[in-house]
């Protein structure tokens, strides 16, 4: 089978993009931390009428889930897991615009960043992960054609 993928490069393309991706949800979560606070996060909450105790838990999950994409353990299973909270994200932004420097931001950004997930979770961790699968755990691996060298 031809594929346009290559395997000489490929992994370290995939690589940059679960390292960005990874930060990205790591820095999501420190902002929340260290420029809001968790009380200011879970007031914002509380604002759009969400319950103000899922501060905690989507910080925790921003973190946990940044940190395992970055180090690349079950990082694919961890980008599908995250898409909902992006997507939650995404919402609160539509009624600002498409771009990011919209009064109060657009929501272009959290719809890449929910494109850079899925595409993560297709393609795969690349290189150096430290615990990589296939996307859904009872799938083989890529038939040989398609497999990195």
């Amino acid at each position: 089978m031809s594929s346009s993928i290559d395997t000489r490069t490929g992994p370290y393309g995939l690589f940059v993009l679960r390292a960005s991706l990874g930060v990205m949800w790591i820095a999501h979560a420190l902002m929340k931390v260290f420029v809001f606070g968790v009380a200011g996060f879970a007031g914002f909450l509380g604002q759009l009428g969400h319950p103000t105790f899922l501060a905690g838990p989507v910080i925790a999950a921003e973190l946990i889930g940044g940190i395992l994409i970055l180090a690349g353990i079950y990082g694919r299973q961890v980008s599908v897991l995250l898409i909902p909270v992006m997507a939650a994200a995404m919402m609160v932004h539509v009624p600002n615009g498409w771009l990011f420097s919209a009064t109060n931001g657009g929501w272009e950004y959290p719809a890449f960043l929910i494109a850079a997930s899925i595409a993560h979770a297709l393609a795969g961790d690349g290189a150096f992960a430290l615990r990589s699968r296939p996307l859904l755990f009872w799938q083989s691996e890529a038939p040989a054609g398609l497999r990195a060298a």
